[in-house]
This record gives structure tokens, C-alpha cells and sequence, in this order.
């Protein structure tokens, strides 16, 4: 829109990155400062993110000066109102019998499941369904018409159980999700608590329950130690907790 002078930028007071970590680590850092560019100089920038590596905080000297900065400490970001469990699978083949036993607890409120990859939820959607269990599913292959029908159910609750991919991890509020499973544990440390805080949104109550399988036990020790938090094995009566 700059490019073509449909927008004007001499009266812009403000820039703000929202999820700036995501902004300024894929595809979008040349576009990013290409806009910058046209901005005036007397311009202020804000960033904001749950979670902002080291990397990224050094990118940003490029177009900030001497900032504030507003940090969270980590063990505060883990959001109160979510109770964390996992659920030991020793095989990746026995995921699936585990969501299927938890699938009546996942459609008492409505649930999010994170896949690592398009393909994983493509699968898992599939198989779901030739087994008589409603749900549905997104991810940022499909175009974004089909995407934002999708969304639409799911806020209004036609749809229940939602499979996907990070790309609903960050930024999307649903205030009915108060359950997240995670099918694959995340690849890094910062998408978790993004993913977790899918949901207990608005002060709500949430539970997360993540797949574990044998080799992944290090990756959720991690994680723990991480957030300074700790993460139970799951109890029978996780439905009333939610």
C-alpha cells in the first residue's frame, strides 16, 4: 500500500509489531523494514510478545532507540489458571487411542489439539472422522476463505474439537477453549506457553495435557524447568477440572 500511495505515512506517529518475535524471524523482516523505511523518523516503535528471544532483542537495535523495556518474568508468564499434565504414550502409534478416550472430555467445552506439522493434521483430521469423531481442522495451506469458515464455526461453537498447526498458537482468542492438547510436543520452548494459552483466556479456568512419549521426556523436563513450572501426570477426573 506504501509502494503504490494509497497510504500515506507523513502523519504516522505510531508502529507498533504485535507477536514481534514471529515478525521479525520468518519471511517478514525485509518487509518489516522496508516499511520502516518509509516511516518519519520521529516515529515511535513498540514490540510486543509473550515470548522475545535474545536473537530477536538484538534485531531490534537496528530501528529502536534506547527503548524501554517492560519484562515479565518467565515463571509469571505460565498463566495461572491453567493446570498442565501429560500423558505418557510409549509409542507415537498410541496417541491416537489416548485422544480417542479423551475425546468426550474435549467436547464438554470446546478443545484445541497442536500438530508439529500440516501433514500430522491432515492425518490425524482423517482418521478422527473414518473413526465417527467430529472435528476440524486448519492450517496455513489452506486458503484463507476456507480458514476464516472454519474460524467462524469454531467461535460459535458449531465446531468443537479444532486440529492444527502453530499457526493458531499465537494471538487467537476463543473464550470457550479451556482445553489444550498438545499431540506433539512443541519445538521449542516458546511455543508452548503460547499454545497453552489457547486456553483459559479472560481469567478462565484451562487444563493443557501433552502427548509424551519416551524420548520426548526431556524435552518436557525442559520445559518445566524453563517456566520455572511444574507439569503432573494426568488424574482420571481431568473432566472436572475444566
Amino acid at each position: 500500500m506504501i509502494k503504490r500511495r494509497s497510504l500515506r505515512t507523513r502523519a504516522i506517529k505510531l508502529l507498533i509489531l504485535d507477536e514481534s518475535d514471529e515478525m521479525l524471524s520468518r519471511g517478514f523482516k525485509d518487509q518489516i523494514y522496508d516499511v520502516y523505511r518509509y516511516l518519519p523518523p520521529e516515529l515511535q516503535v513498540c514490540l510486543i510478545s509473550a515470548t522475545l528471544p535474545h536473537e530477536i532483542l538484538e534485531i531490534t537495535s537496528k530501528f529502536m532507540t534506547e527503548p524501554v523495556r517492560i519484562l515479565v518474568k518467565r515463571d509469571e508468564l505460565t498463566l495461572e489458571g491453567i493446570k498442565q499434565f501429560f500423558v505418557a504414550v510409549e509409542k507415537e502409534e498410541w496417541k491416537f487411542d489416548t485422544l480417542c478416550d479423551l475425546y468426550d472430555t474435549l467436547t464438554i467445552t470446546q478443545a484445541v489439539i497442536f500438530c508439529n506439522t500440516k501433514r500430522k493434521v491432515d492425518w490425524l483430521t482423517e482418521k478422527m472422522r473414518s473413526n465417527n469423531f467430529t472435528v476440524s481442522s486448519m492450517h496455513g495451506d489452506m486458503p484463507q476463505r476456507e480458514r476464516d469458515a472454519i474460524m467462524k464455526e469454531f467461535r460459535s461453537g458449531d465446531t468443537r474439537v479444532l486440529i492444527t498447526t502453530d499457526v493458531w498458537a499465537r494471538g487467537i482468542d476463543v473464550q470457550q477453549v479451556s482445553l489444550v492438547i498438545n499431540y506433539d510436543l512443541p519445538n521449542n520452548r516458546e511455543l508452548y506457553i503460547h499454545r497453552i494459552g489457547r486456553s483459559g483466556r479472560f481469567g478462565r479456568k484451562g487444563v493443557a495435557i501433552n502427548f509424551v512419549r519416551s524420548d520426548d521426556i526431556r524435552i518436557l523436563r525442559d520445559i518445566e524447568q524453563y517456566y520455572s513450572t511444574q507439569i503432573d501426570e494426568m488424574p482420571m477426573n481431568v473432566a472436572d477440572l475444566i
